[in-house]
């Protein structure tokens, strides 16, 4: 089953015009965990946030296959700072679960208004992508997590010595990133 190239379009304009609105919703359905940890500000993870929905914008859009690696680069990114905020690895598992379920919510009218087919294969894909992506964050944060255990000869720290300036400009190379493969195609 496979979705048409104008449904596949639509999709991806909802995801963009109701990006900030989703991540406002994604944020407060976290409530205080988003800032349990004072190690990552809740200005860096909403930005975080939307660049999840900016590329996962493009992987229901023509460049799908292009930006497959740019989404693996984000989603282990996303798992790295999860380990920063101090989260376990089923609160990463969750987290992405909301994406999930935001997209499911907020592309609903659309799909129903497609044909039955065309709206279940955007579907199946936006499932296939999420849970790639929660593989791929899951490793992010199992990295970070072994990185920071043989950092410290195998004693774990509670310290808050996380750079936030570093996933800043982390960020910015993977916006970079995105906005690099978006206007090869243009």
């Amino acid at each position: 089953m496979r979705a048409s190239q104008p449904a596949l379009l639509a999709a991806g304009r909802v995801i963009a015009e109701l990006r900030d609105s989703m991540v406002t919703q994604w944020a407060d359905w976290l409530g205080d965990r988003i800032t349990a940890a004072p190690t990552i500000p809740r200005a860096t993870v909403e930005r975080e946030f939307r660049l999840l929905f900016d590329v996962m914008t493009e992987m229901v859009g023509p460049l799908r296959r292009e930006v497959n690696a740019v989404w693996f680069h984000v989603c282990e990114h996303y798992g790295r700072v999860a380990s920063a905020r101090g989260l376990a690895a089923g609160e990463v598992v969750e987290e992405l679960q909301f994406l999930r379920e935001l997209l499911i919510r907020n592309l609903a009218p659309v799909l129903v208004a497609m044909r039955a087919r065309q709206g279940m294969a955007i579907m199946l894909r936006l499932n296939r992508v999420i849970d790639k992506g929660v593989a791929v964050a899951v490793v992010g944060y199992t990295d970070a997590l072994v990185a920071t255990l043989f950092s410290q000869n195998g004693v774990p720290s509670f310290s808050a010595d996380h750079d936030v300036g570093d996933v800043e400009r982390q960020l910015d190379v993977l916006e970079q990133e995105l906005q690099s493969v978006s206007q090869q195609f243009e």
